[in-house]
């Protein structure tokens, strides 16, 4: 009872479940698992979308739940992306134009807005909605149950409500192999941000003035530079 249209794409050894409905421009990688009712590449709910060609690309060894509901780009970026190595539990939504990175985790009925931004190795709890346009950086996780509704910075725990900044993901970061060091010079931006009385221009100017030799330090800067919505604040 699977249904597949014309135009999709579906790499090796790919498993797909009873009831699910694989749309156009679907292109799924190798070693997924599709579960029963998910629909993959389903037309933006955008009342501007008028069936131009666009796609969903799922990466390689992807697992999608049941009822999940990836929606294909709209004709602004023409793509939806989800990385490799992604785990999608079950209800969970990710809207049109929008990229989340590899390794990440959805947990159940995460509901993701339109153009929003995941990257690597984020984890979300469940029953969390990711405003539109709102970006969570790599290796953040964020409690079940909150409202992303400003940028969430990487490498952070965020969590209460409205969401704020409650430290450093330090247990999700030490089983990636960060090192203390490496953890240690986190910390040290992160207290520039939040714990200095700077405000966020000011403490971008400390930390490239101060931690420029460090990679994880101008990671930060460099999303606090794109970050449109303005960061989380702290707890």
């Amino acid at each position: 009872f699977v249904t597949i249209e014309e135009d999709v794409e579906i790499g090796d050894n790919s498993w797909i479940g009873p009831n699910a409905v694989i749309m156009n421009g679907a292109r799924i990688g190798e070693n997924c698992k599709i579960f029963p009712c998910a629909i993959i590449a389903g037309i933006p709910q955008d009342l501007k979308f008028k069936e131009e060609p666009t796609t969903c690309t799922v990466g390689d060894n992807t697992t999608i739940h049941e009822f999940v509901t990836l929606h294909r780009g709209s004709n602004e970026t023409k793509r939806t992306i989800i990385g490799a190595n992604v785990l999608l539990m079950a209800y969970s939504h990710v809207a049109h134009d929008c990229l989340v990175g590899d390794n990440c985790i959805l947990a159940n009925s995460v509901q993701v807005g339109g153009f929003a931004e995941i990257d690597d190795w984020a984890i979300i709890g469940g029953c969390t909605p990711v405003h539109q346009f709102s970006k969570v950086g790599k290796h953040c996780m964020i409690g079940g149950g909150f409202r992303v509704i400003k940028d969430v910075p990487p490498y952070v725990m965020a969590g209460e409500e409205p969401l704020r900044y409650a430290g450093l993901n330090s247990i999700g970061l030490r089983r990636r192999g960060f090192s203390p060091q490496q953890i240690g010079n986190i910390k040290k931006v992160y207290h520039l941000i939040y714990d200095s009385k700077l405000n966020v221009s000011q403490a971008k100017e400390r930390i490239i003035a101060e931690l420029s030799e460090l990679p994880e330090a101008m990671e930060i800067v460099e999303f606090l530079n794109k970050s449109k919505r303005g960061i989380i604040p702290h707890i």
